[in-house]
């Protein structure tokens, strides 16, 4: 029994749609049995709360006067890209303040506006005949702002390996602090949970699909980068670690730090956790079937961050049930696991995301394009200068 998005899209307007999230269809299925979950079940939701380095914000301040064409830019000493229109600014998440180095930047910045409070602004520009104004430093808020909106590149990994550090020497990453002598292993996605791997195809998410971002509404604007869905894949479609990605924009002035943090990683930088729910719609039996993708299927690899030679880094195979058991074994060792993305963050996502739909208040989009299944990484080329090699 096939159904369409418009008919789920009715049942959402009349009230009588029926919405579960990512863990719940799993237990229906063991119940009920899969006939019937089809037969009763219009929209699983998905969600993922993780650090998401690749996220910014695009920010319009409005003009002064007499106005200015800024160029260089800082937010509570967070430099900002000038290389836009003369009063357009982007801030990236892991971007370092000039005096605070890596324990606030441009994540912090983010949320302090999110939350209403008031960033100082400072910019300079050379002044020309229309923008003559050469400095202008003062106090800006969200409310003030004409638009205030995230852009990220690349979000929702679908899958991400996990990491460790086979050297005898303690490193600082992006993936937390890892011991030496395969001391820990850190992940960072939320298993049976997560967006991309009950949609392993991406057949119901591509761009234009509507999505909750970090409390507001937003949507897929592209394929993310670092996008490389010819990674092999198991029976199930789910990828051995990071695959598909999602670039996606929302309004900054509808959402919340409940479901946006910013991040420090010692020794490393600052990041951002960004939450993200992804509403999958029950077209068919194989929609279903990869709905009901368990963490005991969902088999990463663990990586070894301790090498920097470009050679196989490759240490295990686990999965997630594993990963959330406590501890793994590598190389006969018991080594204890932790996670670097919240599943109770992602959890609750789920579930708001559940009562939005239910009230009505949140219909899901089809994709006006779906994206590549095939599509390769390349890796920088080191070129000799004024080389075309």
């Amino acid at each position: 029994m096939a159904k369409t998005y418009q008919e789920i899209n009715e049942k959402i307007a009349s009230g009588k749609a029926v919405v579960v999230d990512a863990d719940e269809i799993i237990s229906i299925v063991e119940s009920e049995g899969y006939e019937k979950a089809l037969e009763i079940v219009d929209v699983v939701t998905t969600a993922t709360f993780s650090p998401m380095c690749s996220s910014g914000a695009f920010l319009n301040f409005g003009h002064a006067t007499p106005p200015i064409r800024m160029e260089k830019i800082y937010l509570n000493n967070v430099e900002c890209n000038g290389g836009l229109a003369a009063v357009d600014t982007f801030i990236g998440a892991t971007q370092e303040s000039t005096d605070k180095s890596y324990e606030y930047g441009g994540a912090h910045v983010i949320c302090d506006l999110i939350d209403g409070k008031d960033v100082y602004l400072r910019a300079t520009g050379k002044g020309t005949d229309c923008y003559p104004r050469k400095e202008v430093s003062t106090y800006v808020n969200i409310k003030d702002m004409n638009e205030a909106y995230l852009y990220n590149p690349r979000n929702c990994y679908q899958n991400y390996s996990a990491a460790t550090n086979s050297s005898s020497k303690r490193i600082y990453t992006y993936m937390g602090v890892l011991q030496p002598n395969y001391g820990n292993v850190t992940y960072a996605t939320s298993g049976q949970l997560s967006p991309l791997l009950n949609d392993p195809y991406l057949r119901t998410i591509g761009l234009g699909t509507r999505i909750f971002l970090a409390g507001a509404q937003g949507y897929v604007t592209w394929q993310g980068t670092q996008f490389n869905t010819a990674r092999p894949r198991g029976e199930n479609g789910v990828p051995l670690g990071g695959a598909a990605t999602l670039a996606v924009t929302g309004d900054m002035k509808q959402m919340s730090t409940d479901f946006i943090r910013p991040a420090v990683f010692e020794k490393y930088g600052t990041s951002m956790f960004v939450g993200i729910g992804i509403p999958i719609p029950v077209l068919d039996m194989e929609m279903l079937k990869y709905l009901c993708v368990k963490d005991e299927d969902i088999y990463t690899s663990i990586c070894d961050y301790s090498i920097k030679d470009g050679s196989d880094d490759f240490v295990a195979k686990v999965n997630y049930a594993q990963l959330r058991s406590g501890s793994v074994e590598i190389n006969g060792k018991q080594v204890k696991t932790a996670p670097l993305s919240s599943r109770y963050k992602a959890k609750e996502i789920a579930t708001v995301l559940k009562e939005q739909i239910e009230k009505g208040e949140f219909f899901l989009t089809e994709p006006v394009t779906y994206f590549p299944m095939n599509n390769s990484l390349n890796s920088l080329a080191i070129r000799e200068k004024g080389g075309n090699k």
